[in-house]
Parts: C-alpha cells; sequence; structure tokens
C-alpha cells in the first residue's frame, strides 16, 4: 500500500515553477554571494598591486573605476559583500539557537534581503 502511494506522487521537474521559502532563498545566495566574491578576490588583489605600484598606476586604474560599467561591477560586488555579510550573522545567530522557530527564521531572512537592498542602495549613491 504505502509503495503505491509514493509511486503515485505528482512530479514537477520544472524548476520555474517551484516557489522556493524565503529560508532557502537566502541560504543560496549565501553560498552563491560567497563564490561570487571568492572568484573575484584574484581581480580585487590585481587592482590593490596595481593601485600601490606607482602614482600613474593609481591615476590610470582610478580613471578605470570611474567608468560606468566598472561602477555596476563594484555595485555587484557590494551586493555580494553586503549578502554575504548580513546573511552570514544571520547564520551564527542561529548556530547559537537565536531566531530558529519557522516564524522568527522567515522573519529574519526578510531582514537580510532588506537590510542588503538597503545597504545596497546606499553604496551605489555615494559612488555614482
Amino acid at each position: 500500500m504505502q509503495q503505491n502511494k509514493l509511486k503515485s506522487r505528482p512530479k514537477n521537474l520544472n524548476l520555474f515553477t517551484i516557489r522556493l521559502p524565503i529560508n532557502a532563498v537566502v541560504s543560496i545566495l549565501h553560498r552563491a554571494s560567497g563564490m561570487a566574491l571568492f572568484l573575484a578576490l584574484p581581480l580585487i588583489l590585481l587592482a590593490l598591486q596595481y593601485s600601490v605600484r606607482s602614482p600613474e598606476s593609481y591615476a590610470t586604474l582610478a580613471n578605470l573605476l570611474d567608468t560606468w560599467f566598472f561602477k555596476l561591477i563594484l555595485i555587484g560586488l557590494s551586493w555580494a559583500f553586503f549578502h554575504h555579510f548580513f546573511a552570514g550573522i544571520r547564520h551564527l545567530m542561529q548556530d547559537i539557537h537565536w531566531m530558529t522557530s519557522l516564524q522568527k527564521a522567515r522573519f529574519s531572512g526578510r531582514v537580510v534581503l532588506w537590510l542588503v537592498g538597503f545597504s545596497v542602495l546606499i553604496f551605489a549613491l555615494v559612488i555614482w
């Protein structure tokens, strides 16, 4: 009886119709932002090295980072940084058993997303 019940369950193979809970979205984005920061680290270190090489290379880097394309890249990196930071604090708080009920975890997930959006908006306004 149990085996027939399992075989007759409907299967949804369309990943675009699956609605993830906010906790899953925050957790997946935490991993993605960590990966983005890790992959961007060599470029950030290269820019640091280029900025301290000479006054001319610093001026060249400053002019390059002042273009709209690199400002968009910096805004994207700021999203990765702020999301990873705030979601990491949320995960640490959950590790010490703070806000572990479902309702509180959903609330903290929303708070993380709002904090990230607000922080990125402030960063974008400052650099533009």
